[in-house]
């Protein structure tokens, strides 16, 4: 619940504003999946960073006003998405022990990636490696046919292939809606057999033929497993989820499995259902599969772990090596406890200079908010880019106490948070091709209370983002000459601001009340969108601070002001490229944008706080009054903190249901087509960088970076070395 992620759709809006990224977003995880304000990208070759005469603004930021490097960031981009790259900056300065530990998290990192196929559907895995088995013979198809139909039917396949990759598995990794191919089942049946037998994934004793009858469906029926996380209220959402998280078992069935487990009352509570799945055994009886060593995923978990044993050998402190060390326990024995003794371990880790996040962590893949889905990043911190983040986490108690939150729900005493900006090495599992660019760990409340948590925002990843080329959006969609030249001065440290107060103060602030339960508990289905909202109005009504001022973080509340636009400008309209047209929102991040911008529209219309102009034909929302509008953002912060920490499951789904999830058809309908001009995809992943051991008599003592720069031959690559679980477990 603790993730930034970043979309396409704000980059492009913000693309000719000048650096940076906001939160939800993505995601994002926590996280603005990928957060996804309007400034979460932002791009420039030769700019003037607002902030750069701020003592506390990174010199990472002032770099962006250097002509852009030859290295080539997008490499490709197809159906609704767009394959960048990013560099590893400083990685040949550190030590060669820490190359040596970033080596083997990478290796681990790496292990585990077949466990989210899995996760998100239980025929990912056989669907992918029938796509791999086939992908030699159907390139041979556009190589050597002169057949030009044939030809069309090849690429339409690839463009699948390569979706499927990208959302780790056959549904999309955003909208969590079943994507198909547009090639027929046909051609897919003719390439199937065309290959040899050994190289598919076929079970025992199962012939090409069965095989076909099998897996055609899956892949090519768009009602069968239609949705892999359904939030539509009223529904049941397991049955109606083709997620692999649960089978057989009902909504009801789930919640009153954990409701005689869990003890409102206990102050400090495992996270019950984070590594398991849930089913019933061949007596009826509803049972927990854990994911670990000798367990479900043991395979691939044994490989984690070895990997892990192997960075405790070489961990860069004792804090550190405990802290691998618990992980390492943890997989082996699945025990949740332990995974507690774990993260307060590595919230304890602040001298370290290489981190990972590693481990069954973001829950967005469950709709009912128990299990989580493995993920890594593997890092090093930026030491000079983080001096942003680090005024405004040391100054986190500061930021609690002037809160617009009823006092009771505010903490008395902030401990322990640790901010930081860290150079990504690699990642893994649910945070990759799509990344998170702001991570606020660990998710349990009560660590947070009372061990602190790290934030982090992903420089390179925003970095990345932002040299990908892309322009016109914010000619397209804001609404005068004035909003423009603030959104190119100043958007751009915006943006990061709002990620770091996002993830720094936004998810480690307020307390639930004793005795209420986790929000998976009580807001249940509506506590992701809840908790963003939640952590996105913390960042969004300190932006217009004068204590920012005071921090020397920005030059004047212009930065804010540019803030507000693109939040309102997303939440209203940006995002919506994000849907087809006739959908609702599901997604949390979305709601969450959604329902907050809509709220401070509807409840400002009285005093014009955000006003609805058409221009030329054209929809435009412009912010008339930013202090009414900050009070606005408070008195929504407090409701949603209220809710939060008193369980009101009524008030959270009065909120996301009247404003985070109808969509208007007339202003989609138009949105779509403004966008539709610019054709820029909008959303974005990565390929990641590859580590190389550089050997000398059996030992490791120097690590090289290459930078990959074909996604279908990474994809490929990785499928052969690092397959370790069968189709099915």
């Amino acid at each position: 619940m603790k993730r930034t992620h970043i979309s396409v759709a704000a980059l492009l809006l913000a693309a000719q504003l000048g650096g940076g990224c906001a939160s939800t977003t993505a995601t994002t995880a926590s996280t603005t999946p990928a957060a996804e304000s309007t400034s979460d990208l932002t791009k420039a070759t030769t700019r003037t960073l607002a902030g750069s005469t701020a003592s506390a603004v990174s010199t990472s930021d002032a770099l962006l006003d250097k002509p852009i490097s030859s290295f080539q960031v997008v490499s490709e981009q197809f159906a609704d998405l767009r394959v960048l790259r990013y560099q590893v900056p400083g990685f040949e300065e550190l030590e060669p022990q820490q190359k040596e530990l970033l080596y083997y998290l990478y290796e681990a990192a790496l292990c585990g990636r077949d466990i989210s196929y899995d996760q998100n559907h239980k025929h990912n895995l056989r669907v992918r490696r029938t796509l791999e088995a086939i992908w030699p013979a159907n390139q041979q198809q556009i190589s050597a046919t002169t057949n030009t139909q044939r030809v069309d039917e090849a690429n339409k396949l690839n463009v699948y292939t390569k979706r499927v990759w990208f959302s780790n598995g056959i549904h999309h990794h955003y909208s969590t809606r079943k994507f198909v191919p547009e090639c027929s089942p046909a051609y897919f049946a003719q390439l199937v057999k065309s290959v040899d037998a050994g190289t598919l994934p076929l079970e025992k004793g199962e012939t090409v033929d069965q095989f076909l009858a099998a897996i055609t469906p899956v892949i090519f029926d768009a009602n069968l497993n239609a949705k892999r996380v359904n939030q539509e209220k009223d529904a049941d959402l397991l049955v109606t989820s083709a997620n692999n998280f649960y089978e057989g078992v009902t909504q009801k069935e789930a919640e009153d499995f954990y409701a005689k487990k869990i003890d409102k009352k206990d102050q400090r509570p495992v996270s019950y259902g984070l590594n398991s799945k849930l089913m019933k055994d061949e007596k009826g009886n509803i049972v927990e599969r854990t994911w670990k060593v000798g367990g479900m995923y043991g395979e691939a978990l044994t490989q984690v772990v070895y990997w892990l044993g192997k960075a405790v050998d070489v961990a860069e402190n004792p804090e550190q090596k405990l802290a691998l060390q618990r992980l390492v326990q943890y997989y082996t024995t699945g025990d949740l406890k332990t995974w507690d003794d774990y993260n307060i371990a590595w919230v304890r880790d602040t001298k370290s200079r290489t981190d990972v996040v590693n481990g069954f962590i973001e829950v967005y893949g469950d709709p009912l908010g128990y299990r989580a889905s493995y993920e890594s990043v593997v890092s090093f911190k930026d030491l000079e880019a983080t001096k942003r983040i680090k005024a405004i986490g040391d100054q986190a108690q500061w930021f609690e106490d002037n809160s617009p939150i009823l006092p009771k729900h505010k903490k008395k005493n902030v401990v322990g948070i640790t901010a930081k900006v860290i150079t990504t090495v690699v990642e893994s599992g649910d945070a990759a091709p799509a990344t998170p660019i702001g991570i606020n760990l660990p998710n349990a409340t009560w660590i947070r209370k009372e061990h602190g948590s790290k934030s982090v925002n992903l420089g390179n990843i925003v970095d990345a983002y932002g040299m990908a080329d892309a322009g016109g959006s914010l000619d397209e969609f804001a609404y005068n000459d004035e909003e423009k030249a603030r959104a190119r001065k100043f958007a751009g440290l915006a943006g990061k601001l709002h990620t770091d107060m996002h993830e720094v103060i936004g998810h480690a602030s307020g307390q639930i009340n004793p005795g209420v339960g986790t929000p998976k508990e009580t807001l249940k289905s509506y506590a992701s969108a809840i908790e963003e909202g939640r952590a996105d109005l913390v960042a969004l009504y300190y932006l217009m601070d004068p204590k920012l001022v005071q921090l020397g973080v920005v030059p004047s509340l212009e930065v804010g002001k540019a803030e507000y636009d693109n939040y309102i400008r997303n939440g209203l309209m940006g995002q919506l490229v994000r849907l087809p047209l006739g959908e609702t929102v599901e997604e949390a991040h979305m709601r969450n944008r959604q329902m907050v911008a809509k709220w401070a529209y509807e409840k400002g219309k009285k005093a014009n706080v955000i006003e609805k102009v058409t221009k030329d034909g054209k929809t435009y929302f412009k912010v008339n009054d930013y202090q009414k509008l900050r009070g606005l953002f408070g008195q929504l912060l407090r409701e949603l903190q209220r809710l939060t920490s008193e369980g009101d499951y009524a008030a959270a789904k009065n909120l996301i249901e009247t404003y985070g999830v109808k969509v208007d058809p007339v202003l989609h309908k138009e949105v779509l087509a403004r966008y539709a001009k610019l054709n820029i995809a909008p959303y974005a992943g990565f390929i990641q960088p590859k580590l190389v051991p550089v050997e000398q008599g059996g030992k490791i003592v120097d690590v090289k970076v290459e930078y990959p720069s074909d996604f279908a031959q990474q994809m490929l690559d990785y499928g052969r070395k690092y397959k370790f679980l069968p189709n099915y477990n």
